[in-house]
């Protein structure tokens, strides 16, 4: 079933989750491990991380550097169907831009849409760690509303090469599409009505719904929302939440993701005296937002559990 079609189908507010494919050489045990818990929940739909390949530098015998492409969580696909196999819960994949040229991405569609993959949910990507800024990819979509559009294309029947297919035989997809939204603006953009432009942008293409980057202040997911109506932006708009669970978060998250962490949290949690103390507070803080989100009519609450079930189990019992 299509995400729309669970928010449009649901008597109350939903919870859903997303969760990173497991390192390279782990098992798939791994991932059962974090949704076996929160399956007591009945979250409708399951979010799955895509990883693009990074580049080693590996020292060879003549002491000469040889770089190496390598991806370290790889199996999006392959947990997308062992969790509608194992749990009948709907799953949804994520396509970026990085690292696929236009016919791998239609490769890719193609296989999720045998394996009765009804959503996507569709990323530009971060640039590679070696590189400063994301470069496009040869072939590819250099944004994620180019990226967009070419699921919108292929839901209509539009292939990027129609000469080995049989006249009047070109198979529909009816993929649902997600997008990422900023409460606080991209990193990139150059403020938040440029970012809203773009965003859009995507909306216009075909995007169905939009799911944001994580939030400390509720304040800040409320404007958001009331300045994407304000520009004719109507689909549903579902607030992400991730607790903080360490110190260095307070530096690193906004540092990363171009967040403002609230300053009464920000205390809480240079006081705390220990790890597990940080660990309750953010706990208690994503409590706090979930609670005044769901009560303010949010559709949708989305979790980034970070392969970590413990808090977020927590949080949406206290919720949910």
């Amino acid at each position: 079933m299509k995400v729309i079609e669970h928010i449009a189908k649901a008597k109350k507010s939903l919870f859903s989750f997303e969760i990173l494919p497991p390192l390279r050489g782990h098992d798939i045990q791994d991932i059962f491990y974090t949704l076996d818990p929160l399956m007591e929940f009945c979250p409708p739909f399951i979010d799955v991380t895509y990883h693009r390949e990074e580049f080693l530098y590996v020292e060879k015998e003549n002491g000469l550097l040889q770089r190496k492409k390598i991806s370290r969580r790889p199996g999006t696909v392959g947990i997308c169907a062992a969790i509608m196999n194992k749990y009948g819960v709907d799953a949804v994949p994520h396509l970026i831009c990085g690292g696929f040229s236009k016919q791998m991405t239609e490769n890719a569609l193609i296989d999720l849409n045998f394996l009765g993959i009804d959503n996507v949910l569709l990323l530009r990507g971060d640039p590679i760690k070696s590189e400063k800024n994301f470069i496009e990819p040869k072939d590819g979509n250099k944004y994620a509303v180019e990226l967009v559009k070419q699921v919108k294309d292929l839901n209509l029947g539009k292939y990027l090469d129609t000469t080995f297919l049989e006249k009047k035989k070109f198979p529909l997809f009816d993929f649902c599409i997600g997008v990422a939204g900023y409460p606080e603006k991209h990193l990139e953009a150059p403020n938040m009505e440029s970012d809203l432009f773009f965003l859009k942008k995507k909306v216009e293409a075909g995007a169905n719904y939009i799911v944001t980057q994580m939030f400390f202040d509720n304040k800040k997911f409320f404007s958001f929302v009331e300045k994407c109506r304000s520009e004719g932006i109507s689909v549903p708009i579902i607030p992400g939440i991730k607790p903080i669970s360490s110190k260095k978060q307070l530096n690193s998250l906004p540092s990363r993701f171009y967040l403002n962490i609230p300053n009464e949290l920000v205390k809480e949690v240079e006081k705390a005296k220990n790890k597990k103390n940080v660990y309750h507070i953010g706990i208690e803080w994503a409590i706090y937002q979930s609670k005044e989100l769901k009560n303010s009519g949010a559709e949708v609450i989305h979790y980034y559990t970070m392969d970590r079930p413990e808090n977020i189990y927590k949080i949406v019992q206290a919720i949910y």
